[in-house]
């Protein structure tokens, strides 16, 4: 099994059992999203054990071992990214992210290889290989993904200068996969992130040609020893200066 299948299988796997406690009934709002959360770190680290058990993984849903820095591959994954939305009933806003870094050959230096990131509401798990075809953007305004709850003075920078509609979702790996689909043109977050919130929607979106960088256009870098990965832009290629031309002015 190639790494990507293995990525889709730990991804399907946590989908799974999250649709199967929802479907459930028993549990609603803090109390399903804390037992999601445990479940699909369960089954993705089964995925993992299973199919890839010398490698190091990163997880939100579990304890950081320093190790991961000097490994030659690590797994990087949010077993439920979006508790809050997984937990309130009809909502799909929220995923599930299995990314795979790896030291590149010859000495390159490490970086996101491959990727799964699960809709399971949707029924969807968007891979890195094959890539997602970009569709063609909508007619109108630029639409830009934020928070829904805290949505950045960035991001209403940049809506200001584009005239750009904002819209508000709900986690991180849908608001980026929002872009691949073509439901949004780019998504600017500023203000709290980690690692694990964005490497596998990132490695996606770059696979489907999306632009991806901070918000000040410096690269985004994972496996790093500093967890936090606070701000991100995934964007259209030709939305990504007008965009990030906005955040400097808007500074």
């Amino acid at each position: 099994m190639d790494d990507v299948a293995v990525a889709a299988r730990a991804a399907r796997a946590a989908a799974d059992v999250l649709l199967a406690l929802r479907a459930d009934g028993a549990l609603t709002g803090r109390a399903l999203g804390d037992a999601g959360d445990a479940a699909a770190q369960q089954a993705i680290s089964a995925v993992l054990a299973a199919e890839r058990p010398g490698d190091a993984v990163l997880s939100e849903e579990a304890a950081d071992d320093p190790g991961r820095l000097s490994a030659d591959r690590v797994w990087i994954v949010d077993p439920l990214d979006g508790t809050r939305e997984y937990g309130e009933a009809g909502r799909s806003d929220w995923a599930v992210h299995v990314a795979l870094w790896a030291d590149g050959e010859r000495g390159a230096g490490g970086d996101l290889r491959t990727a799964a990131v699960a809709l399971p509401a949707l029924g969807q798990v968007l891979v890195t290989e094959p890539a997602p075809v970009l569709p063609a953007r909508r007619d109108g305004p630029v639409r830009i993904a934020v928070s829904r709850t805290r949505p950045p003075a960035e991001s209403e920078a940049v809506a200001a200068a584009l005239g750009a509609e904002l819209v508000p979702m709900g986690s991180a790996g849908y608001k980026v996969l929002a872009v691949v689909r073509g439901e949004v043109d780019a998504y600017v977050h500023a203000g709290g992130m980690y690692q694990w919130d964005s490497a596998a929607p990132v490695a996606v979106a770059r696979a489907a040609g999306l632009t991806t960088s901070r918000i000040d256009g410096r690269a985004l870098v994972y496996n790093a020893a500093e967890l936090s990965l606070p701000d991100l832009v995934v964007c259209r290629p030709e939305l990504a200066e007008p965009i990030l031309a906005a955040v400097r002015a808007g500074r």
